[in-house]
């Protein structure tokens, strides 16, 4: 008589996509958070492993006031006007300052590969001085080049995984 297997099914995977200059922050910790296409534009994720609490932004621009309007409608799109919304609806859902990993994605030169508008370099540059001064600190960066990238954060264990076009999915 062969011995009986017993298959444990686990429920799929809830996946909270982040739209292009839109942010997800959750504490759900059967779901993953993916944005897709980043080219210039920067992924930002926020992890607070102790609450399990993970957000991430999908920006597009490093500076609001090209465009009063779209900041007030579309604050996400920016890197002054999204980033803090990011970090405050983290801490409203529990993460503490001191916890948070932050880490960053994206940043590319993919239709700008003559540098001549520096999108993802002016994003870069951007979200690094607000960072460093609200005394924080980048945890880890996959960013510039000339590839698009999926970014994927598992709210489990606050892991970051990029994707590009030519190569299997990585550890941020």
């Amino acid at each position: 008589m062969l011995p009986t297997r017993q298959w444990v099914i686990a429920p799929p995977r809830k996946t909270l996509v982040v739209g292009v200059a839109d942010m997800v922050v959750s504490n759900d910790g059967s779901a993953e958070i993916v944005t897709y296409s980043l080219g210039s534009c920067l992924g930002v994720t926020v992890y607070d492993p102790v609450k399990k609490v993970g957000g991430m932004l999908h920006l597009m621009l490093p500076d609001s006031t090209i465009d009063a309007v779209k900041a007030n409608t579309m604050p996400y799109m920016f890197v002054d006007t999204g980033v803090p919304r990011l970090f405050h609806a983290a801490y409203n859902l529990g993460a503490d300052r001191s916890r948070l990993v932050v880490k960053v994605a994206g940043g590319a030169q993919l239709l700008d590969q003559q540098g001549i508008f520096n999108i993802g370099i002016r994003n870069l540059a951007a979200l690094e001085k607000l960072i460093a001064q609200n005394g924080l600190r980048i945890h880890a960066a996959d960013t510039g080049g000339l590839s698009s990238r999926t970014v994927r954060m598992d709210l489990t264990t606050g892991e970051v995984s990029v994707k590009t076009p030519a190569a299997k999915p990585y550890p941020l």
